[in-house]
């Protein structure tokens, strides 16, 4: 095993006193809870962050509140879009050392890092500063009756809501708050971030850049610590909108907390347990090859991830077979060497969680290929392929987030929406096919938010991504954003 050398400012960083980013300035601690930053690929802690007090947590909500009263509300839409980009080209420009430092917290390999967390974000970020200056009203005529000779026009604008609380998950930390940061500020809207307490330290490193790109103080916060710290944001009177991502569970105490504390606007992107469909004309070779690229990136850990695969029973065994194939030549080893295509679970109770999950397929002889937690130093599990036992299988309605394929045989395509739709999930589905006309009459009928054909997980910024059911509500990207992030005004004038 070869690491790559982190780089010399990788290490200073680690070794500063982290906290928060409030009031464009970054600050140390005040209370005594110290959270431990661990590498997963050894268990070690490589830094600690202060969890925030209820103080700091006003703070950091007071301080936006004024940027977005005050210096943001005068800043123009081709400012706002100016330094936008000019965040974008900052974090290419400090590209290697974010992507090092979301590894090292994260667990995810740092190909990926450098692609998703830096590129990504960067390009994301550049298509959000296209749209600050394109937000748009209309305007209409109304049919008022003219009594003495008046006339009526009317229109609408769009405003920004206020100060917006972003809660990231671990899995994808920069480029889930990029998503959320670029949505806020092309609206106008500022921002506090609250990270993960898994991955706490890099969203840091961002806001100093942020800075450094021109955004005023106060526009863009990170405060960190565990659940009551977003408990606290979600419920402070001058939060107008929360833009979760996160699990099911957390998801409904957000949108109820939110909803009940001042009627807060939300947007929640929760969990899936998203289907893909094989039907019999498909190229097995490239659809298998397909969904081990996007079933195990980051092992798994990824809301819009395939975790059901429906084969047809005919073609069972030769799926199984090349299944196994691709999945027992993966190389396992830390996120920081290159050559490895498999690395760690990101934190322990991921770890116990999905090696429970493989404790109970190995239980129910289900395993056709991996299954087995790594003995050793980090949070090591093998890429796992499962074979359902029936309809009523866990592993078809029981998000693992994790890198475990369930494989499902079906008999008619007639059949395959109502499997699909078996689920109280619906954020992504995929059909496998060269028959366009079929995959074009099966669309209609999957339930989720996104359909892909030929292919699954991937996201771009011009399509609207988001979830039906337990899956979430509201939606990024697109234009579809700017609804959830600004209020609509009518104004209706006599003359």
């Amino acid at each position: 095993m070869s690491e790559i050398q982190l780089l010399p400012k990788v290490r200073e960083y680690l070794q500063r006193d982290h906290a928060h980013f409030i009031d464009g300035q970054y600050r140390s601690g005040t209370s005594d809870k110290r959270i431990a930053v661990v590498n997963p690929a050894n268990g070690e802690s490589i830094a600690h962050v202060t969890g925030a007090t209820s103080h700091e947590v006003d703070e950091a909500c007071q301080s936006s509140h004024r940027a977005f009263k005050g210096e943001w509300a005068q800043t123009s839409p081709y400012q706002r879009s100016m330094i936008i980009n000019r965040l974008a080209d900052l974090i290419e420009a400090n590209g290697e050392e974010l992507a090092q430092l979301e590894s090292l917290c994260s667990g995810k390999h740092i190909q990926l890092s450098r692609l998703f967390e830096v590129g990504q974000s960067a390009m994301f970020l550049r298509y959000y500063a296209g749209w600050a200056t394109k937000i748009n009203g209309e305007t209409m005529t109304p049919s008022f009756p003219s009594m003495a000779g008046e006339h009526y026009t009317a229109m609408t604008r769009r405003e920004p809501l206020g100060v917006v609380a972003g809660i990231i998950p671990w899995n994808f930390s920069v480029m889930i708050a990029i998503w959320k940061l670029g949505a806020a500020l092309a609206t106008g809207c500022t921002l506090i971030l609250k990270p993960s307490e898994f991955t706490p330290i890099t969203l840091l490193r961002i806001a100093e850049l942020a800075v450094e790109a021109g955004v005023p103080a106060g526009v863009v916060n990170v405060i960190n610590g565990t659940g009551e710290v977003g408990a606290q944001l979600i419920e402070h009177p001058q939060v107008a909108k929360v833009s979760f991502t996160g699990s099911v569970p957390t998801g409904l105490k957000v949108g109820q907390s939110a909803m009940a504390a001042n009627l807060t606007r939300v947007t929640l992107e929760l969990g899936g347990k998203n289907a893909a469909a094989l039907l019999p004309d498909a190229d097995i070779g490239n659809a298998v090859a397909g969904l081990i690229q996007t079933g195990y990136v980051h092992q798994g850990q990824v809301c819009a991830s395939p975790e059901r695969i429906y084969v047809h029973r005919s073609q069972l065994d030769e799926v199984l077979a090349k299944f196994a194939t691709a999945v027992k030549g993966m190389s396992i080893g830390s996120q920081l060497d290159e050559s490895v295509q498999f690395g760690p679970l990101a934190n322990k109770p991921q770890f116990d969680k999905v090696s429970q999950f493989l404790a109970d397929a190995r239980s129910h002889n289900q395993i056709i290929c991996g299954g087995n937690p790594l003995k050793g130093p980090g949070y090591f599990v093998e890429p796992t392929v499962l074979l359902a036992n029936d309809s009523k299988d866990r592993f078809l309605h029981e998000e693992t987030f994790g890198p475990i394929l369930c494989v499902v045989p079906y008999d008619e395509v007639e059949e395959l929406p109502a499997l699909m739709n078996d689920s109280p999930f619906g954020l992504t589905a995929s059909v496998w096919t060269n028959d366009l006309s079929k995959a074009l009459r099966l669309i209609p009928e999957i339930e989720a938010g996104t359909v892909y054909v030929n292919m699954h997980t991937f996201l771009d910024p011009s399509v609207p991504f988001g979830g039906i059911k337990a899956s979430g509500t509201g939606r990024e990207f697109g234009s579809a954003f700017i609804e959830d992030y600004t209020e609509l005004k009518s104004v209706i004038i006599r003359y």
